[in-house]
């Protein structure tokens, strides 16, 4: 009975919040490897794009409950969803007309966009900020939990109980939904091979006939979905602010490049490794231990190898380890 209970707190604590958390960084370094395969450049405004996209789905929110409307026991957020990714995708195109566009006709360096991608970061900050204050913002209808930890105590008779909120399952089963779509679009439709071919080798794509601005046109409105859908899980999951979403850009771009850089099936899963990586380290094993162990060898600290104020520091070791032994990622080569 105390293994099972052992194995209940991993899932409660490790196994589900690990796959919830992995599944927002995913959609964070999907986006990044997309931007980064085909348009060439490192997108330090990824955190702050995906801060706006959940800004706009939370003012739709509030509108639509304002109005009474709601989908019952699902989040009206995701209703909200798609205008939120309309303004999102409108806003990318904007900046991409008005910045990115004039550097990109110049065929400025990369490291020339990238610091142009910072001046975007701190302007998108400002935005976000202006409209929307820079406070915590709960946009979920309320704490819904598919399970309660009593409730499964009672069911089970065991000490430890499981939660599982709406907002996890969602979470989870939006990340697969969308990544199986994209997988599909870019491997089997022409505009996917032609976005890979354009990746591969720009000349040569040029010269077949595919037309830049329309690649370009449809690698920004994936990359608003992706950032506008991550963004909101993670609001919903937890809750919105927008220097957390700031904050979150190291271990996007950690799983990002750990998946190895232009591959998006490497960021998907790079995803998971940051996340498991940093809640396996900060998490403190004392009672895990407590259950699995006789009571002569019972812990008496924490067991927790790391503070959960270090959590970004595991992403950024990460981050050194892989380009320092391994800079290709797990995945070695574009597959974009």
């Amino acid at each position: 009975m105390d293994f099972i209970n052992a194995i209940i707190l991993l899932l409660n604590y490790i196994f589900i919040p690990g796959l919830t958390y992995g599944s927002q960084l995913a959609l964070g370094a999907i986006f990044v490897t997309l931007i980064y395969g085909i348009l060439r450049f490192a997108n330090f405004a990824t955190g702050d794009m995906m801060s706006f996209g959940t800004m706009m789905t939370i003012l739709f929110t509030w509108y639509f409950q304002s109005l009474g409307i709601s989908l019952g026991v699902l989040p009206t957020a995701l209703i909200a969803l798609p205008f939120g990714i309309f303004f999102m995708i409108l806003y990318m195109l904007t900046i991409d007309k008005f910045v990115f566009k004039y550097y990109r006709t110049q065929k400025s360096p990369p490291v020339q966009f990238a610091m142009v991608s910072i001046g975007v970061m701190f302007v998108t900050q400002a935005f976000v900020r202006i409209i929307i204050g820079p406070g915590d913002r709960r946009f979920f209808d309320g704490e819904k939990f598919i399970i309660k930890a009593r409730e499964f105590k009672d069911m089970t008779g065991l000490n430890e109980g499981l939660a599982l909120k709406s907002t996890q399952v969602i979470t989870i089963f939006v990340t697969i939904v969308l990544v199986s779509l994209l997988f599909w679009f870019l491997n089997k439709t022409k505009t996917g091979k032609s976005m890979k071919a354009y990746s591969d080798n720009e000349d040569l794509a040029l010269l077949s006939g595919i037309d830049p601005k329309k690649i370009v046109l449809v690698t920004w409105v994936i990359a608003g979905i992706l950032a506008t859908i991550g963004g909101a899980l993670y609001g919903l999951d937890k809750s919105f602010k927008p220097f957390t979403y700031f904050n979150n850009m190291l271990p996007i771009f950690a799983a990002a490049i750990v998946g190895g850089i232009g591959n998006p099936f490497g960021a998907f899963l790079g995803g998971y490794v940051i996340a498991f990586s940093e809640i396996l380290l900060t998490y403190a094993y004392k009672k895990f231990f407590m259950y699995i162990l006789p009571e002569s060898m019972e812990p008496e600290g924490l067991v927790q190898l790391l503070s959960t104020d270090y959590k970004f520091a595991v992403s950024f070791s990460i981050l050194v380890i892989v380009l320092i032994y391994r800079p290709s990622g797990i995945f070695k080569g574009k597959v974009l």
